[in-house]
């Protein structure tokens, strides 16, 4: 059975049970638990601060686990990077205060710069051959220049806000995180089996995300059209009506162009058009 080491709480708590549920498994949302046995699949789900879920894959105390590729670069542990999530988007800046007139990344040569992401830092500057003061904290890092710890600062950025509120603006992206699945790279072959199960549930998952199963009626006459306007995954399906002269056509969509193909189907004579929710994609 395979143990998954996830955040005992907060957003990335509540995205991966979510995506958990979505792929049929059911676990405890709970961070007062330290392991609950999840149903759906054979799987151990194991409750651990972020910056823990990197050291205890590595370890093998957890076979896997979901969290941040923040934490994972930053923590530098015998890991590997499984998939992307497409949840928890975030980006890691470099931010001066507003006063600061910034000619370039030059500016952070023999600057303090607070972060709670030391070693990300200190690696993005030694690559572009800057000598800096990185001085960690592991609180709130953004109130660092209005008290006179630091220059600057290196933190994750979400939508800038926080920045804004402490006179701070950001300037350089140095990473741009999302949550990842990791895995334990001495996994015997047995639990490998069992991972690539659950990669194949997440990937229908992600790979459903933004679309849309259409379908409509349409004279039969107008199906060449029709196929010209929608390629589809393949090719759109084709069911007889009743009426000779009409068909059913189904169709899946990404939603980005979603309105523009009905708009354009409608025009060559399509009718009683439906637009569903897609749950996974099974390739």
């Amino acid at each position: 059975m395979l143990t998954i080491a996830i955040q005992n709480k907060g957003r990335l708590n509540e995205d991966t049970i979510s995506l958990l549920a979505d792929a049929g498994i059911t676990a405890s949302a709970s961070h007062r638990k330290l392991i609950s046995d999840a149903k759906g699949f054979p799987l151990h789900v194991l409750y651990l601060r972020d910056d823990d879920i990197p050291q205890a894959v590595a370890m093998g105390v957890a076979d896997i686990g979901i969290v941040g590729l923040n934490e994972v670069l930053e923590k530098e542990q015998d890991v590997d990077i499984l998939m992307k999530l497409g949840f928890g988007a975030c980006r890691l800046s470099l931010a001066v205060p507003n006063a600061v007139d910034y000619p370039g990344l030059n500016w952070f040569e023999g600057k303090r710069v607070a972060t709670s992401y030391p070693v990300i830092l200190r690696n993005y500057f030694s690559e572009n051959g800057i000598q800096a003061f990185v001085h960690e904290i592991a609180g709130s890092v953004e109130v660092a220049p209005a008290v006179g710890m630091a220059d600057a600062i290196f933190d994750i950025v979400s939508s800038g806000g926080t920045l804004i509120q402490n006179g701070l603006r950001e300037e350089d992206t140095v990473i741009h995180s999302e949550a990842v699945l990791i895995g334990n790279p001495h996994i015997d072959a047995e639990k490998k089996a069992d991972i690539d199960k659950l990669m194949f549930r997440f990937r229908s998952i992600l790979e459903s995300k933004g679309m849309k199963y259409v379908l409509m009626n349409l004279p039969k006459e107008k199906v060449p059209e029709a196929v010209a306007i929608l390629p589809g995954m393949k090719s759109p399906t084709l069911l007889p009506l009743a009426d000779e002269a009409w068909v059913s056509l189904h169709v899946v969509l990404h939603e980005d162009t979603l309105w523009e193909k009905i708009e354009q189907l409608k025009n060559i004579g399509a009718e009683d058009i439906l637009v569903l929710a897609l749950e996974n994609v099974i390739r």
